[in-house]
């Protein structure tokens, strides 16, 4: 069984990350989403409110399943076995500095490769910064994040006292 690990904080999850998560689902068998605590980001939602969001997110799709980690991505990919990490790409600035995570985790870890997807061209400008700027005004997120989300991610910021 082919499996593939896609990284980040997904703060909150969206459809341009959705894209990627379908992209990889047409070469690997099982796609681990790994939802990282990373509070050097400072995110907008807690660990645990993203990894529900990014659950619901992903409820029809039994080959993919999400999970937190607080530590070096090499090293929890290889404790589960995976050897290919999935990172997308939508503008040159994400390549530069893809590329650059890209050859630390290949100077950790000989065995571990890393896969860059691009997303299609409706979902090209789609970022979590994005939507956490639409959600502190209230504006539309309808048509950027999985429409199983929405509902949540307003209850969830709005009742933690923002």
């Amino acid at each position: 069984m082919k499996k593939a690990i896609y990284s980040g904080t997904f703060d909150p999850i969206t459809n341009g990350h959705m894209d990627i998560i379908n992209r990889a689902l047409s070469i690997f068998d099982e796609v681990v989403v790994a939802i990282a605590t990373n509070q050097t980001k400072k995110p907008m939602f807690d660990i645990d409110s993203r990894v529900k969001l990014a659950s619901l997110a992903i409820k029809n799709k039994p080959n993919v399943k999400v999970v937190a980690f607080d530590c070096l991505l090499v090293d929890f990919a290889s404790s589960l076995g995976i050897s290919h990490i999935v990172r997308g790409l939508r503008a040159v600035s994400d390549f530069e500095y893809e590329l650059q995570m890209g050859y630390a985790n290949s100077s950790l870890s000989k065995t571990i490769q890393t896969i860059y997807f691009m997303p299609s061209l409706q979902n090209a400008f789609v970022s979590s910064s994005v939507v956490r700027q639409l959600i502190q005004y209230k504006g539309t997120i309808e048509h950027l994040v999985p429409k199983e989300t929405t509902k949540d991610i307003f209850e969830i910021y709005y009742n933690r006292g923002s």
